[in-house]
């Protein structure tokens, strides 16, 4: 395979800083090897025309010979070798398109989404841990779901934004629950689980779960994962939904979970807004692509205390708080009808919903150790390349020893995340990349300048060693920049991959000036 190196100075060559100058021998041998390889090039030009014209003269002649002698001979004959021909060229022509044709690959957004069986993910999280991942919490879902599946119980999760109220719901549906009901929003500051019983004597863990939409970090989070482990989410809202709630209906929708759509504090609507609303939240439903019934769309009020002013017989006045009644038998018909019609694939759909939770885990653990081993991947070619710039000996062996590190650390961080490129991919990014770096050079040499001088002791520096830190700068700017492409794409796209290098190069160089120049210390106070 041909390497394709990136083209930087050798160590000691010139730049943009005058104490970093080329000697006039330098200069001349430079011009003097540019003639020589452009004399070459030009006689290598008129051997190859002499060769292709004799070869055509020789084909031509050779294939008139051929079509008489077919034309004469039996019609068997002449039929089955221009059928053998055409496969011929056939298959040159396939293994040509799957040699050298770029094969389109669909983007993770626009990918159906896999459905996944326990033994898909298994088989996932062996794989995974196998090369180093921490599957830790993947399969601490999947242990939560085998608890629930012994326990036998059917968990209905209340969703909903802060202070819609949730846990009032909950204590209207058992009152002898010790439910944690405030005023001030957000009083649910963790998962809390409340038995009921159905109509059908079904055993049914009530889950609260903190409200979203609120000031705490992690809570929707936290709110959207327990949704995704029970059987049924009663999503609670008190109007129309805002743009969040939107989201959070689509996710659990894509998820296939059973929802019963809860509007809360109906008592402060009429009828007819009452069925407004319920119109509008079916018509949210509709466009998100949901299947919800009618009847799974209801109105309640979860009573709680009310403020009254009474007025006593001496004239005074009096604020009391009285409890109001609750309004939730349309919730426990909805809840009851719900679970007699999916009782026999409700687990189903929840082990599905666990699954895509404990895969998702997974994903951003092998993503954490994605950007761990990338980042030593770096680490290790970007010292390479410093140790390559300080031992070049002869102008023009640096150039080679870099193409074969650029060459080996993308093809290294491909393969960590799962890109099979082919070498010509490969080839034509460094290619593309290698414009880049005479544009990003001067900036390169002034910051490594500027980084060396910033480590006691060091003073005025020699040129090489800059030009080594400039290599070590540029080398980290392009493994971080294919890192970046990598994550977002999923493959190696030559043209996307050498423009983020360019549009990045500048942060990447200035953010690791200190890390790379004390590599090349150490590498050079080590070699002395």
């Amino acid at each position: 395979m041909r390497l394709a190196p990136l083209a930087m100075p050798a160590a000691g060559e010139a730049g943009p800083h005058p104490s970093y100058s080329i000697s006039h021998a330098a200069i001349c041998w430079h011009m003097k090897l540019d003639r020589f390889i452009r004399i070459a090039i030009a006689a290598l030009i008129l051997l190859v025309l002499v060769i292709a014209i004799a070869a055509l003269l020789f084909v031509t002649e050779s294939a008139l010979n051929v079509w008489d002698r077919l034309v004469e001979g039996p019609q068997a004959l002449l039929y089955g070798y221009v059928t053998v021909m055409a496969a011929l060229i056939f298959a040159a022509v396939w293994l040509v398109w799957r040699l050298v044709v770029r094969r389109k690959v669909p983007d993770a957004k626009h990918r159906a989404p896999e459905k996944l069986t326990r033994d898909d993910i298994k088989q996932r999280l062996r794989e995974a841990e196998a090369s180093g991942v921490d599957v830790s919490a993947a399969q601490a879902e999947l242990q939560e779901l085998a608890v629930r599946q012994q326990a036998g119980a059917i968990h209905l999760c209340f969703f909903g934004e802060v202070s819609t109220g949730k846990s009032s719901l909950i204590k209207a549906l058992i009152p002898a629950a010790e439910v944690c009901v405030d005023v001030v929003a957000g009083s649910t500051t963790d998962i809390q689980h409340y038995r009921w019983r159905d109509d059908l004597g079904h055993q049914i863990l009530l889950t609260d779960v903190p409200g979203t939409g609120g000031h705490e970090e992690g809570f929707d989070e936290v709110a959207l994962q327990e949704a995704q482990r029970a059987h049924v989410v009663l999503f609670v809202c008190d109007g129309d939904l805002t743009r969040d709630e939107v989201r959070s209906v689509q996710h659990l929708l894509t998820l296939g979970k059973p929802i019963v759509m809860v509007m809360n504090k109906s008592d402060r609507f009429d009828v007819d807004e009452q069925a407004a609303l319920i119109q509008r939240l079916l018509e949210h439903l509709d466009s998100l692509g949901g299947t919800v019934e009618r009847d799974r769309i209801v109105a309640v009020s979860a009573g709680g205390e009310l403020e009254v002013i009474e007025r006593r017989q001496d004239g005074s006045e009096d604020v009391v708080r009285r409890q109001r009644p609750a309004d939730i038998g349309v919730l426990v018909v909805a809840i009851n009808r719900l679970l007699h019609e999916t009782i026999d694939s409700i687990d189903e759909q929840r082990d599905r919903a666990v699954f895509r939770l404990a895969a998702d885990k997974l994903a951003d653990a092998e993503a954490e150790y994605r950007l761990q081993r990338s980042e030593q991947i770096i680490r290790s070619s970007t010292r390479k390349a410093v140790v390559g710039a300080l031992a070049a000996v002869s102008p023009g062996t640096d150039v080679l020893i870099q193409g074969y590190i650029g060459t080996a650390m993308t093809q290294e961080l491909c393969k960590l995340y799962g890109a099979t490129p082919r070498d010509l991919d490969i080839e034509e990014f460094l290619n593309l990349s290698q414009s880049r770096v005479g544009r990003a050079l001067p900036l390169s040499l002034a910051v490594a300048g500027n980084g060396l001088k910033a480590f006691p002791g060091i003073g005025t520096v020699a040129g090489g060693l800059v030009h080594a830190v400039a290599y070590g700068l540029i080398f980290d700017a392009l493994g971080r920049s294919l890192v970046l492409t990598l994550s977002r794409h999923g493959k190696l796209v030559p043209g996307i991959a050498a423009k983020e290098f360019e549009e990045g190069i500048s942060e990447h160089i200035e953010a690791g000036v200190r890390r790379v120049a004390k590599m090349a210390l150490e590498q050079k106070t080590g070699a002395s």
